[in-house]
C-alpha cells in the first residue's frame, strides 16, 4: 500500500509502564505482576500504527523531558515515523502506569503523569511541517491543558487554511469530562474526521446508544467513525445511520493502544484512497493485532520487549548525549 502524500500527527509521546496483574489488586500489601517499559502516548502510536499499516511518510510533532528524549527517537525512527520532538528544559517525559488485569477482558486502568507531553505550546509550531502533508492527525489529550489546546488550535487553523483535512481522537472519556463537553464540541465544529471510542461517543451527545451518538456527532463533524470494542466500529456521515463495520475476532492480553492502532491503520489507508468503510475495516484489524500484545505499539517496535535502550540505563544517556549533540539530531531543545 503507498500513500498519496505525508500524515502529520500532533501529539503525545510518554513511557508506559506496563505492569499486567490476575485479579483485584490487593490493597496495602504486594500484587504479583509482570511488569515492562515500553514506549507509548496516544499520538505516538497512532503515528506508528499508520507507519505500519503503510503509510510511507509519517511524521510526529511531540514534546518529551531529556531523560528519555533520545529513546522515544530512536523506537519511533524504528517504527518509520519522522520525529519532530521539542525538548522540554523543565519537566520530566511523561509516564503512564497501566494496570493491566489479565483477565478475560484484559481490562486497563491508567495512572497519568503527563509531564512534558502536554507542555506543547504554539511556539513549538511552525506551518512548514505541513508542507508536503495531506492529512492532519490531532491526539485529543492535547486539549486537556491551555498551552496545547492552543497549539491545536494554532494547527488547525493552518491546516484547514491549506486545504489539509485534520482528524482527532478525543482521547480519554475522564479528561473530557473536566474540560467540559461544550468545550469540547466547540473545538470539534473545525474538523474533518472524528474518531471517538463508544463511551466518549455517549458522554459528547448524552444519549446510551453509540449507533445514535454516533449519528448525532456526524451532524457537527461530516465523518464520524466510532470504535464500539468487540462490536467493531460504527461509521456515519452527515447525521445518517451508521455503517456497521464487524470487529476481528482476537484473544485479549492488552488492550492498551488498541485505539490508537485502530485509528493508525485507518488513516493510513484513507491517505492511499480506500473508502472510510473499508479504512475501518483495516483499523478493526489491527486493533484486534494490538491487543493481542503488550503495550501500545506495533510488532517490531518498542512494545516487543527489547529494552536495551530503556530510560536510566547508561547506554540511553550515551546515545541522548550524542543524538543532542549532533547537527542532524531529529529532537530540538525547547527555549529556556
Amino acid at each position: 500500500m503507498t500513500a498519496d502524500g505525508a500524515l502529520l500527527v500532533v501529539g503525545d509521546v510518554v513511557t508506559d509502564v506496563v505492569a499486567r496483574h490476575r485479579g483485584p489488586l490487593a490493597a496495602g500489601t504486594d500484587t504479583a505482576a509482570a511488569i515492562r517499559t515500553v514506549p507509548g502516548g496516544a499520538g505516538a502510536n497512532v503515528a506508528c500504527w499508520a507507519a505500519y499499516a503503510g503509510c510511507a511518510d509519517v511524521r510526529l510533532l511531540g514534546r518529551v523531558g531529556a531523560d528519555a528524549a533520545a529513546w522515544h527517537e530512536r523506537e519511533l525512527v524504528a517504527a518509520g515515523v519522522r520525529p519532530r520532538l521539542v525538548v522540554d528544559p523543565t519537566a520530566p517525559t511523561g509516564t503512564v502506569i497501566c494496570l493491566v488485569d489479565t483477565g478475560a477482558a484484559a481490562e486497563r486502568t491508567f495512572l497519568t503523569d503527563s509531564g512534558a507531553s502536554l507542555r506543547l505550546e504554539p511556539a513549538d509550531w511552525s506551518d512548514a511541517l505541513l508542507d508536503g502533508v495531506t492529512r492532519l492527525h490531532l491526539s485529543g489529550y492535547l486539549l486537556f491543558t491551555e498551552p496545547s489546546r492552543e497549539l491545536a488550535r494554532t494547527a488547525l487553523a493552518a491546516a484547514r487554511a491549506r486545504g489539509v483535512p485534520v482528524s482527532l481522537d478525543p482521547a480519554s472519556a475522564g479528561f473530557l469530562v473536566r474540560l467540559g463537553v461544550d468545550r469540547f464540541l466547540a473545538f470539534a465544529e473545525g474538523l474533518d474526521v472524528l474518531l471517538p471510542s463508544r463511551d466518549e461517543a455517549c458522554l459528547l451527545t448524552g444519549l446510551p446508544d453509540p449507533v445514535d451518538a454516533a449519528a448525532k456527532l456526524s451532524r457537527l463533524v461530516p465523518l464520524v467513525v466510532a470504535k464500539v470494542g468487540t462490536a467493531g466500529a460504527l461509521v456515519a456521515r452527515s447525521g445518517s445511520a451508521p455503517a456497521r463495520i464487524a470487529a476481528t475476532p482476537a484473544v485479549p492480553r492488552d488492550t492498551t493502544g488498541a485505539g490508537d492502532a485502530f485509528t493508525g491503520a485507518f488513516l493510513a489507508a484513507v491517505l492511499a484512497g480506500a473508502a472510510p468503510e473499508e479504512a475501518a475495516a483495516r483499523g478493526c484489524r489491527a486493533g484486534a493485532e494490538a491487543v493481542e500484545r503488550v503495550g501500545g505499539r506495533p510488532p517490531g517496535t518498542g512494545g516487543d520487549g527489547r529494552h536495551d535502550g530503556r530510560p536510566g540505563c547508561e547506554a540511553h544517556r550515551r546515545e541522548r548525549d550524542s543524538v543532542a549533540g549532533h547537527p542532524e539530531g531529529r529532537t530540538r531543545r525547547a527555549k529556556e
